[in-house]
């Protein structure tokens, strides 16, 4: 388990180069209350809390002064502060239901943050059940993010499959296609698809704060095998095993 003690004297200068800019943040939106996996942000993964991954590789990429979580739950805040987080607020009840987005809750926290007197230039909302995250993708996105110029950079995987050849099926079980003029195109002539992997979104403050679409960001591009969303029992399973694969000694 590892403590936060000084993060303005750990966090100097990243590997491969990249230099810490001042008054980054990393927000980690854990609510309480999910419904298909009990307890989802703090169960267990392969023996830690799922969100000590997270805490973990934000703290080790060297690129944030500031790792905070973002909760509802007193529980979640004591985990968050034993694997080196900040918890300093309580997030209100209205923003943490189940319909509340992403971006209003990073507005909240960037909001409250510097109520607290905190500077913040960068927020990169990473979430809690990204176990598979990669340190070298914060750092990567991040570049893209600084050498674009843009307001939000985030990791992107390709689809297995063409969407473009995608199928519908009825009632009765009948097949058919959702747009039949690509039928007969080949694989290689259709232009290539991408979605968003749903770990980890860094973005200015201003975007945030003006809850522009972050949609419309710069997207990095890294491996569809090392992606999972973990939304039910089976998606844990097959992450753990993933987990396993890839981080074995």
């Amino acid at each position: 388990m590892r403590k936060q003690k000084d993060i303005n004297n750990l966090l100097q200068v990243g590997d491969e180069g990249l230099e810490l800019k001042e008054n980054n943040i990393a927000i980690i939106p854990a609510r309480s209350g999910s419904k298909r996996i009990t307890k989802k942000n703090i169960k267990l993964f392969n023996g830690r809390p799922i969100i000590s991954y997270a805490i973990s590789a934000a703290i080790e990429c060297k690129l944030f002064d500031r790792v905070i979580v973002s909760t509802d739950s007193e529980e979640i805040a004591l985990i968050s502060k034993e694997y080196g987080a900040e918890a300093p607020f309580i997030r209100p009840k209205e923003l943490a239901d189940d319909y509340t987005g992403t971006v209003p809750v990073m507005k909240h926290a960037i909001e409250t943050c510097e109520e607290l007197g905190w500077k913040i230039t960068l927020a990169c909302c990473i979430y809690p059940c990204v176990p598979l995250i990669k340190i070298e993708d914060l750092k990567n996105v991040y570049s893209f993010l600084i050498e674009n110029n843009g307001d939000y950079s985030y990791p992107v995987t390709e689809f297995n499959s063409p969407v473009q050849r995608a199928l519908r099926q009825d009632n009765s079980g009948q097949m058919s296609m959702l747009d039949s003029s690509n039928q007969f195109t080949r694989s290689q002539d259709l232009e290539k698809a991408y979605y968003d992997v749903g770990q980890f979104y860094w973005g200015k403050k201003d975007a945030w704060i003006n809850e522009s679409d972050v949609l419309n960001g710069y997207g990095y591009v890294i491996p569809n095998w090392r992606v999972v969303d973990i939304d039910t029992p089976e998606d844990w399973i097959r992450a753990e095993l993933i987990s396993k694969s890839l981080f074995s000694e």
